[in-house]
Formats: C-alpha cells, structure tokens, sequence
C-alpha cells in the first residue's frame, strides 16, 4: 500500500482508520470521497484505490457505482487499463445508463488496442438522445462520444466515418473550434473540394477562423493569414509565462552547446533531414544535446541519430517547466526548436527560456507566432524581405539555401516500369507530396496539363482510397481517364527513392511545396517544377532549385506553371537535359554540400550564443 510522500507515524495511522473505516459497511460515500481526494493530491493513488476497493466490498450502498467510477478513473489516470476496465464494467452492471463510465470504459478498451469496442461504447452514448451523467448535461456527453469516436477514426484512416461523425457533433453544438479544426484537416486529407463546407449553423468564416496552422499552409498563400493562425494557436494552446527566463543568472562557458528540441527524431521528414546536421556538428567547438520525446522505433535512422548526440535527455513524462529547466542546467546556448507548432509539438517548453537563444528549424516552415522563439533559420529566397512583417521571429540567414539533408540516403536500385505499374511508353508526372498537400486549383491545373501531354500519365502517392476517389472524380471531370492516373502505395525510403529514377518530371503543390520530398526528389536527379509564392511554404522548392543551378524551372503564376509543364512534357530532350545537368552537377551543387551548410550554421550559432555571454 502507498502512503503520502514523507509520510509521518501519524499519516500512516489515518490511512489505517480510513482502510478500517471503509471495511465496517458503515461509512458515508462522500467522507470516501473526500479521504481519497486527498490521498491522490498527497502522491498516494494506490490508497486512495485500496480505500475504494475496500469500501466497495463491504458496503452495500446504491451509490456504489459511483464509488466504481471513481476508483476506476484512478486506475486509468496509473495506465492499469485492464483494472480500469473491469471496475467500470462493475459500475456499469448496476447502472446500465451511466454513460459516464461508458465514455471511459472505452477509453481504456481504446488503450488496450480494442479498438472496436472502444467505438462501440462511445456508439451507445451518442445514439442515446438522453443519456444520463452525474451532473452533466446529455448534450456534453454525447458530444464527448461523438469527438472521441471521430478522433480515432481518424487515427485508423477511416476518414470518411470520421468526418460523418464530425459533422454530427458540429450539428449539435456549431461552437467547437477544435472539432471543426480536424473536420477542415480531414477533409483535406481526402481532398474533399471545397474544404471549406459548412455545417449545420457552422459558416465559412467559423471554419476558416479553426483552421489549424498546418491546415492553413495547405489553404492559403497569404502571410497575414498564416501570422493570425498561429497567434491564435498561441492565444488559446500556450500557457503564458511571465516569470524570469530561466537562464538568466546561469553561467556559460566552454563549448558552445547547442540543443535540439523535438518529438520527431526517428523515422519522420525532419529527421530523415537532419541526421547528418548532428553528426557533422565540429564536437571540437560545440556540444550537441537532445531534448527529445521522439519514438524509439528501432531504425538505423534513430540509431544514427542517437549516436551523433553528445548528451539525449528524454523528456517522455517530463512537464514543460521542468523540460526548461533540464535545458537551463544544461548550460545550452542554442535551443532549436525542429517542431513549431505541427503535430505533437511541445511549445509550452519555449515559453519558459531555458536558453539564450531559442531559434525554429524545419519542422515548421512558417512563423511559429511562439513568445519563445526569437529566430527562425531561413535564407534569403525563402524569406525575402517583404515577407519579414509576417514573422515574429528575426532570420538567420543561411547563404546558399535553408535546408540541410543526409548524403547518406541510401536507394535501391530503379524498378522496371511494368513493377510500378507505369506505362512502358509515355511522359511520367510525378507528384509524391502528402495527399493534404493537393488544392483544387493544382489538381485542375494538372490535369489540364496531362491533356496537352499525349500519352502522359501523372504518379502519385496512394495515402487513403478517400482522396483516390475524390481524385479520379474530378479527373473525370477534366476529361482525364482513370488509367492515366498511378497510384503507388507507400514504401520502405531506399524503395521510394528509387522511385524517382523512373520519373520525368516532377509537379509540385502550392502553396505548400515540397521540403524533404523535393531534397529526395533532386539527390536522385530528377527535375521539379514548382510555382513560388508570398510564403515560406510556397518558397521551399524554389530555394533547393536555386541552390542546385535550376532557376528555370520556378514559376510564380499557376498560368506560368501550366504552360511550363506542357513545354517540357512534350520536350523530352529538355528533361534529358536536366537528368544530364543533375547527374553532373546536382550532388556537387551548394544544395547538397551538406558540411558547409553545417559551418553556415555553426558560424551564426556561434556569433548568437557569444552575444548572449557577452550581455549574462
């Protein structure tokens, strides 16, 4: 049994007259209630568990579903999700209709991979017009198993169950900006034109207004648009920090220390990326911590990763202060943030200051909006100056181009065209960006373009049947039969690099470009037309064609990018010429002198964190 932290005799005896108390049969529930209360705030949940347990085998109370759910809330907030589990059950045998237990039956049938019968609990509360809670309103309920339903869908790619789900919930209750965020984001992922279809009293503005930070970079090409979308992330999301930075005070000294801040250091884009950056580092002058809760996924990748680390601190479990802290004691004098504001970022971290310089890399290619992060590495094509007052963040430029990569990608030898299930004959599109990626005015564009190509086919990255359908829909549409569309399902990185080879040309989307996809695309030597914006987004391929010696190939209007596409689909020769130019010249190209982007970095690191010193 657990007993408070730094429990004196005299607590250890309370907890006894509790535990004695709950075995007579006698003692009123909410005097449980309050004993185990404080036994959870004082560090001993296990108590507060034996005190529920013991008052329910003793006590043949009414309200003894009551003590269930709470016994098996404690239970679930340990992750003992099979205990959870059984004693809602018992909750639930007395009380059919309590639909609060149910909500949290099926999260922990959810936590034991029980998928179904998690969807299938949620399913009875949300179908129940009434269903009955403790103080709680039905329509909250049902509203909790509407979302959570939805959320796992979406998880498990069933999107168009997810959706519909959505919707229902939005109809009940127009006024949840979190939901009507993911049913903007689900439909982009299926390419469900117009993104924006309203709900019920849910209107255009409501919908534009929830839209995620990566939802948005999908959607609009506008700074200002991207600016408001993260502060308002930032307004709602982020805890406010007024307190003193927490470096402040310490000394630095010795080595610069450098440290990267994220969850995506396996097999993920960024770092995929960024593997070599860590391994190239000058250990001679620089220190290069880890403070990361990425997955241990058990590829070389991670392996390479970890092992160019000179210190990895995992943050699994640790609270954003205390992360800050780790990163204070440190002595770090560069904190770069590799995830901003995407999925499973930690922007809470940054808030609190554990380094004097704290600058966004990668993950985000956009401004962040975060009061923690006061650079953002860039270069000048991706950041122009016009493009500044849409930042809250100053640049560190990088000279050649913003993006490091890994020369040590490794691809496997090219397919023949009949095991990709290419045509033996014909100009190969390729466009392998996520299907979220696409918009309705490039999809168009497109396949205006594979009409004016003869015998051309386009090759895409086959992500859900949802966006293929709504693909093939609209490309019927435009006059494009369904064989001149090739879907290749996700593969194995040295497999899909090896993809390229067999590519002519490569279309990209707008406004969000492709960032690691477009490195891979130009390491295997295969051309990329791209059309630059008013975004850092919209900007990234068009900073790798710069740095690799192909100009000639960013448009800035879709018109440019259409007729552009049929001048070089009906020119085989040009692209023969850039695969000639690539194989020659691409690898040597400041795009991929990885190691002098690396002294790029580490000289403006380096300027920042002696500043820093400079003025503790």
């Amino acid at each position: 049994m657990s007993t408070p932290p730094n429990a004196q005799p005299q607590g250890i005896a309370l907890v006894e007259q509790w535990l004695a108390l709950a075995r007579s049969g006698q003692w009123p529930l909410p005097q449980v209630m309050e004993a185990a209360s404080r036994l959870q705030q004082a560090g001993a949940a296990d108590a507060a568990v034996l005190l529920y347990e013991n008052w329910v085998a003793a006590t043949a109370s009414p309200l003894s579903y009551v003590a269930c759910f709470n016994w098996g809330a404690i239970l679930g907030e340990q992750r003992r999700h099979a205990e959870a589990e059984a004693v809602y059950r018992r909750a639930l045998a007395q009380s059919p209709n309590f639909a609060q237990a149910r909500l949290n039956l099926g999260h922990q049938l959810e936590h034991q991979g029980r998928e179904e019968e998690a969807l299938a609990e949620w399913r009875s509360v949300y179908e129940d017009e009434n269903p009955e809670g403790l103080g709680t309103e039905p329509l909250s309920l049902r509203l909790h198993a509407f979302n959570n339903a939805a959320r796992l869908l979406e998880t498990a790619k069933r999107y168009d169950e997810s959706e519909a789900l959505m919707r229902r919930s939005l109809e009940l209750d127009p006024r949840q900006g979190d939901v009507a965020q993911h049913y903007v984001h689900i439909r982009q992922k299926q390419c469900a034109w117009p993104v924006y279809q309203t709900v019920g009293e849910v209107t255009h503005n409501h919908l534009l207004m929830s839209t995620s930070l990566l939802g948005m970079l999908d959607e609009s090409d506008d700074p200002a648009l991207q600016l408001l979308t993260a502060q308002r992330f930032v307004l709602e999301k982020v805890a406010k920090v007024t307190e003193p930075p927490l470096h402040r005070g310490r000394k630095r000294e010795g080595k610069i220390k450098i440290g990267y801040l994220s969850g995506d250091l396996h097999m993920h884009a960024v770092g995929l990326l960024s593997v070599e950056l860590y391994e190239l580092h000058d250990k001679d002058k620089f220190e290069v911590h880890a403070f990361s809760w990425s997955r241990e996924d058990g590829t070389p990748l991670r392996a390479r990763i970890r092992a160019a680390m000179d210190h990895y601190h995992p943050l699994h479990g640790v609270s954003d202060r205390r992360a800050a802290e780790m990163i204070a004691e440190a002595g770090i004098d560069v904190l770069v943030d590799l995830q901003g504001l995407t999925s499973g970022a930690r922007p809470g971290i940054l808030a609190w200051r554990g380094a004097p310089v704290q600058a966004g890399y990668l993950g985000l290619p956009a401004t962040s909006a975060l009061p923690g992060e006061d650079w953002i590495i860039a270069d000048r094509y991706v950041m122009p100056p016009e493009s500044l007052p849409y930042h809250t963040e100053k640049p560190i430029y990088l000279p050649h181009c913003y993006q490091v990569s890994d020369r040590k990608r490794v691809a496997h030898p090219a397919p023949s065209r009949a095991e990709a299930g290419l045509p033996e004959t014909g100009f190969v599109f390729c466009a392998f960006n996520n299907n979220h990626k696409m918009s309705e005015p490039v999809w168009r564009c497109w396949m205006r373009v594979l009409r004016q190509v003869p015998g051309s086919v386009l090759w895409l990255l086959a992500d859900n049947p949802f966006a293929q359908a709504n693909l093939t829909r609209v490309a019927a549409e435009e006059g494009v039969a369904p064989e001149r569309l090739v879907f290749a399902p996700r593969a194995q990185p040295a497999d899909y690099l090896a993809r390229f080879q067999l590519a002519d040309l490569f279309l990209d989307t707008f406004p969000y470009n492709a960032g690691t996809t477009a490195s891979d695309c130009l390491w295997m030597g295969t051309p990329i037309l791209t059309r630059s914006g008013k975004t850092y987004i919209s900007r990234m391929a068009g900073s790798l064609l710069t740095a690799v010696g192909l100009p000639d190939l960013i448009t800035t209007t879709i018109e440019e990018y259409e007729q552009r596409a049929v001048q070089i689909g009906n020119q085989p020769a040009r692209v023969a010429s850039y695969k000639r130019y690539l194989a020659e010249h691409g690898r040597a190209s400041p795009l991929f002198d990885i190691p002098a982007i690396v002294r790029d970095l580490e000289r403006e690191f380096e300027r920042l964190a002696l500043e820093a010193r400079a003025k503790a």
